[in-house]
């Protein structure tokens, strides 16, 4: 959007200190580029080598996006908005009208990004109660996560040998039925714990 001058220049922090460990691998090996990366390189199209993203390094730096005046936009990681760098920036920011917050990937049931996706008009963040009145969007599409045939096409070479089978991963809606399959096709009955419950392996 900035490249083809659809929305005016404003900075974008990358507030997450692995993804920038990740970006050095991208700018250090072009060559493991496949073809469509190359083209969108040439094109002036990859985002890291256009100078739009400012890197935050220190949690002192990270603090200090909260004290902007004016745009901008903060990457920060932790998926399900439970632990790092985002809680502070959701901490200071909730509560504004003008913040936009974008969720992107699957938010687990019990998260605190499944509660801002759920429209809860406050949440608790380090103990203290905070008002939801930014604008919260989604996004989809950006799960790393395995779907059912994924983790079916998977299995299917340890089907063999009959381990014994915990699915402590995902809500109970994607957990029975894919628990059903694999006992049907396979003989194994999957162990379905429930949260904080402890197994002996």
């Amino acid at each position: 959007m900035f490249h083809e001058k659809q929305v005016p220049v404003f900075p974008i922090y990358l507030d997450s200190p692995m993804a920038l460990k990740a970006t050095e691998v991208y700018k250090t090996h072009p060559e493991l580029f496949d073809d469509e990366m190359v083209a969108y390189r040439d094109a002036g199209l990859f985002p890291i080598s256009g100078g739009y993203f400012k890197p935050s390094e220190s949690a002192d730096e990270s603090r200090a996006l909260n004290r902007i005046d004016g745009p901008c936009a903060i990457l920060a990681g932790a998926g399900m908005c439970n632990a790092g760098r985002i809680l502070h920036h959701l901490k200071q920011n909730l509560w504004k009208r003008d913040t936009h917050v974008l969720i992107v990937g699957y938010q687990g049931n019990g998260t605190l990004g499944r509660r801002l996706v759920n429209g809860e008009s406050h949440v608790k963040i380090h103990g203290e109660k905070i008002a939801v009145r930014a604008q919260i969007h989604t996004m989809g599409g950006f799960s790393a996560h395995a779907d059912q045939s994924d983790l079916l096409r998977w299995f299917e070479p340890l089907a063999q040998h009959k381990p014994r089978l915990v699915l402590t991963h995902g809500e109970d809606r994607a957990r029975e039925p894919l628990a059903e399959i694999i006992e049907q096709k396979h003989g194994i009955k999957a162990i379905l714990p429930a949260l904080g419950e402890t197994i002996t392996l």
